[in-house]
C-alpha cells in the first residue's frame, strides 16, 4: 500500500490527468467544457442547463423546464460562439437541449 505524502491534489486535476491517460480527446473537451460552463454562460443559465455528453461534436445539455428548452434554442448559435471563443478551438458544432434532470 502507498504511503500518503500529505499533500492534497483537487478532484478535477486528477480526473483530467486520467482523462487524457485513458479517453479519447472528446471526453476531454467534455472536461473543458464544464470546467467553463458557468462562466462562459452566466449564473442564470448555469442554473438551469447543464452540459451532459458529446456526441461527435454535438453538445447534449439537459435544461430544468420546456421554458428553458425553448428559451436556449433561440440563443443556441450565441452559446455555440461563446463556448468554443472560450475553449480556444471550434469543440462544439451543435447543442442538443433535453428536459432532465442534473
Amino acid at each position: 500500500m502507498e504511503k500518503k505524502s500529505g499533500n492534497a491534489a483537487h478532484i478535477g486535476g486528477i480526473l483530467s490527468d486520467l482523462l487524457q491517460q485513458f479517453r479519447p480527446e472528446t471526453e476531454q473537451g467534455m472536461l473543458r467544457v464544464w470546467r467553463l460552463w458557468d462562466q462562459a454562460l452566466g449564473e442564470e443559465i448555469a442554473r438551469n442547463a447543464r452540459p451532459a455528453a458529446f456526441k461527435g461534436s454535438l453538445l447534449l445539455v439537459y435544461v430544468t423546464s420546456s421554458s428553458w428548452l425553448h428559451h436556449l434554442r433561440f440563443i443556441k448559435k450565441d452559446i455555440v460562439k461563446r463556448l468554443n471563443d472560450d475553449l480556444g478551438q471550434p469543440l462544439v458544432s451543435d447543442i442538443k437541449f433535453k428536459v432532465g434532470s442534473f
